[in-house]
């Protein structure tokens, strides 16, 4: 991370602005105008939530995130207008060139690796592979743009490390690791109308908030760098959420978890405040820790873990996964009966010389549910996302006052 007292670059955030609200009205049109099209192309569900089953089209993630990749294309010149007009540029920046269009390069591979699971319909193993595999232009551009491996010790590790620390390879390894994170931690909470886009929504406008009061500090750039990618998709994802509120007409596809996880590890890796950037997936992390006995199969993982709708009620409920008691481990039988005592599931044991046993999927969502009872999808929806702002007020209170605790501010 480089300091940085040059003047904030107000016209290029006006123009990107700009075109990130002409993005966002094209992706309100062009998702219904392509509708008829998915449904063709045979790229289209049906929504389990619902009484009346009618054909929705997948995979719309990649519509908005085609959009964004236009608005930033087309914006690829504006930062570096005083080089092309004009005498008042010292030497074209070839490092922040590099970055910007290292950064576009992964964003782009990881909406066609996406693309092609909602078509191919890939296993699981490759969700983690695929993200590995887009990350590694990021990780280059970082390799040779800066190289910094350095980290600066939290106060209570300094008397075994020291102020700083050097991870080498491990960092990469981390980035990498955030990159396959953030992608899949959206993908895995997921399962009710809006709550992808509207998470990504929100993420990304708690980012935005981060960097406007970041600006004033001494690594503007970094900031400025992280808004020309954080505005464009916020007002993209804006119109996504708006067709995929409830009811929703069209489904976002792994292509848009995937898009929206690598664009957040883009900005956080190059815009250097991954850790703060972590902080905003704050309901993200309870959901995997949550979901982790059934992601490795400790407890047996049924292919769709969405709640399941009452027809009489029109609320939806809890859904469960069934399975043997030979068919679970040690460990499992362990998992179940803490995870039981502490109320985190509802577990329901066959009747003697009946082997079942029955408990709620590991999920968020369905763990709201449990606490607080059936509830219809579009006020589940609205909790979700209250959760996701709840998560995001605890980030900035980290961030600015907890913080002090660990790092010297």
């Amino acid at each position: 991370m480089t300091e940085n007292t040059s003047a904030i670059p107000v016209l290029p955030l006006l123009i990107n602005g700009f075109m990130s609200v002409l993005g966002c009205m094209a992706t309100l049109k062009l998702i219904p105008a392509f509708k008829e099209h998915f449904i063709a192309a045979r790229l289209y569900g049906m929504d389990l939530n619902k009484t009346v089953k009618k054909e929705v089209p997948e995979s719309q993630g990649v519509i908005s995130g085609t959009v964004f990749l236009i608005v930033l294309f087309c914006f690829i010149p504006v930062p570096f207008l005083s080089c092309f007009v004009g005498d008042q540029c010292l030497g074209f920046p070839h490092d922040e060139f590099v970055q910007l269009i290292g950064a576009l390069l992964a964003i782009c591979c990881m909406i066609f690796l996406g693309f092609a699971d909602d078509v191919l319909n890939l296993r699981w193993r490759h969700k983690l592979l695929l993200p590995t595999v887009a990350s590694l232009p990021l990780l280059m551009v970082y390799f040779t743009n800066f190289g910094n491996t350095v980290i600066v010790v939290p106060k209570p590790f300094r008397v075994l490390f020291g102020l700083h620390l050097d991870l080498g390879i491990l960092y990469y390894v981390y980035m990498g690791m955030l990159a396959v994170f953030c992608t899949n931690a959206i993908n895995i909470l997921a399962g009710i109308n809006g709550i992808e886009s509207g998470q990504a929504l929100f993420i990304s406008g708690s980012i935005i908030i981060f960097n406007l009061l970041e600006l004033s500090g001494d690594y503007r750039d970094d900031h400025v760098f992280s808004l020309y990618f954080m505005i464009p998709f916020f007002f993209t994802t804006l119109a996504l959420l708006y067709h995929n509120w409830y009811p929703s007409s069209v489904f976002v596809g792994d292509t848009f978890c995937y898009f929206a996880g690598m664009t957040f590890a883009v900005v956080g890796i190059l815009g250097h405040f991954s850790k703060t950037m972590l902080l905003f997936f704050i309901p993200q992390v309870i959901n995997f820790v949550y979901s982790l006995p059934q992601l490795f199969h400790i407890i047996p993982c049924p292919r769709h873990r969405l709640p399941r709708l009452n027809p009489e009620t029109g609320k939806l409920g809890m859904s469960y996964s069934k399975f043997k008691q030979k068919d679970l481990s040690k460990l499992g039988n362990l998992i179940l009966k803490v995870a039981e005592l502490l109320k985190l599931l509802e577990v329901r044991r066959g009747q003697e010389g009946d082997d079942f046993i029955e408990c709620n999927n590991m999920t968020l969502i369905n763990l709201v549910i449990k606490i607080l009872g059936p509830v219809h999808e579009r006020n589940l929806t609205v909790i979700m996302l209250i959760i996701q702002v709840l998560g995001s007020a605890v980030a900035f209170g980290i961030r600015y006052h907890l913080v002090r605790l660990f790092y010297d501010v």
